[in-house]
């Protein structure tokens, strides 16, 4: 197949499509039109490459020509004369930009290494009965056999507080975090509003005042924690404060996305009532159930990357100085990587989804996200006998990329039906 037949026809408008209210409920089948006619596609208008096959987003994610820096976008917000046109964007960006998430080699492998050992699944195994209390404590509070969101009784407040726990924040703050992550929130959208970005920057600014004073607070202690790591970081030189500030920033405001994992995660079950009742008969399958949600309905819709050299993708030029979004949607249901992948299975084997993304930018998180969807949904399922969906549910509409629930109405029964 030629370069040419490659690109995506003028008629698909897409920035009209990733923010059509429709699209962001149930994104699939525009997806797979797409996809059918090539895996990767070029808009002229913004000089962006989408790429929607498995594959192609496979060897994008592990090529060396490709990173995460943003200020080698040409067309983005660090272009010359940015900082005149778009000074708000500029602050944004580049008060955002020196953490582990943003950068390329080696300041990205000298970051990471900060955090990496302890969110690796054994490191963090002593961190199960923490989380495990904390869904005990929360699935306490949801109704029993009467109409519930689970998203407000649950899932929102899950992770916030798992994270919170880990970087010894006081519980307290708990609504102020929820407020500067919704406003971070948007900083992944791409497309945002002036109003937007300006709640975003109040918000980064508000965010590493208060964790600059919280490190502030705990240098006197020999803390062994992930706060702990941050000052042991700095006093030795792999990090400095910005990017202390920065990476810990991340690392808390990341709890989002297993907010989406677990809504997402437990519509799927409600919708297939049948994988539900296979997985309560074998918790065995909790580990690939858990693979299979975030496969089914990923929790974003986009993972970027910038080209840092020429590089050439499923037969596509992509110049140096690219911007090239992976549509995790399309990837995770790419039927030439997943049999029947428009299935829920939650046996499925072997199950490659993107939604961590892959190579060495594959999310630090993953395995605390995994670790806390497998507590939730082995205690729910205990707990409860029957559950099932209470209303129609609520999709965010507002948000391009992170791809969620705003409220999932359910009944959870005690009783066995």
């Amino acid at each position: 197949m030629t370069t040419q037949t490659q690109h995506a026809p003028a008629r698909i408008d897409w920035w009209a499509l990733l923010t059509d209210p429709d699209f962001l409920r149930d994104p699939f089948p525009a997806l797979k039109r797409i996809r059918e006619q090539a895996p990767v596609h070029h808009d002229a208008g913004s000089d962006i490459y989408f790429v929607l096959g498995h594959e192609a987003f496979r060897s994008l994610t592990r090529a060396p020509e490709m990173g995460r820096d943003t200020r080698l976008w040409t067309n983005g917000w660090s272009r010359p004369g940015n900082e005149e046109r778009d000074p708000l964007s500029y602050q944004l960006f580049s008060e955002f930009q020196r953490q582990m998430v943003n950068a390329n080699p080696p300041d990205h492998r000298r970051m990471r290494d900060v955090f990496e050992d302890a969110l690796r699944p054994a490191s963090l195994t002593r961190h199960r009965p923490m989380i495990e209390a904390e869904v005990r404590r929360l699935l306490k509070a949801v109704p029993d056999d009467t109409p519930v969101d689970f998203m407000s009784a649950f899932a929102n407040h899950l992770p916030l507080r798992i994270v919170r726990n880990l970087f010894e924040i006081p519980p307290e703050m708990d609504a102020q975090l929820a407020q500067w992550n919704a406003a971070l929130l948007k900083i992944g959208d791409i497309m945002m509003s002036p109003e937007q970005k300006q709640e975003a920057l109040d918000a980064l600014r508000a965010y590493k005042a208060y964790l600059r004073e919280h490190l502030a607070s705990h240098r006197a202690g020999a803390e062994q924690g992930f706060i702990g790591l941050a000052l042991a970081a700095c006093e030795h030189g792999a990090l400095d404060e910005e990017e202390a500030l920065n990476n810990l920033l991340g690392l808390i405001s990341g709890n989002e996305t297993t907010v989406t994992l677990l809504g997402n995660g437990m519509l799927s079950l409600l919708e297939h009532p049948e994988q539900l009742a296979r997985l309560r008969g074998d918790t065995e399958l909790m580990r690939p159930a858990v693979e299979e949600m975030l496969r089914y309905q990923p929790a974003l819709n986009f993972i970027l990357r910038v080209a840092i050299s020429d590089f050439r993708c499923a037969g596509v030029h992509m110049p140096a100085g690219s911007l090239v979004i992976g549509l995790v949607p399309a990837i995770n249901r790419d039927p030439a990587r997943f049999d029947d992948p428009d299935v829920f299975d939650v046996a499925r084997k072997p199950n490659a989804h993107s939604v961590f993304g892959g190579g060495a930018h594959v999310c630090i998180g993953k395995a605390l996200a995994r670790m806390q969807a497998s507590a939730a949904f082995e205690a729910l399922l205990a707990r409860f006998p029957r559950i099932e969906l209470a209303g129609e549910p609520v999709w965010w509409s507002d948000r391009t990329n992170q791809r969620g629930l705003r409220n999932l109405p359910m009944r959870c029964s005690r009783q066995r039906g």
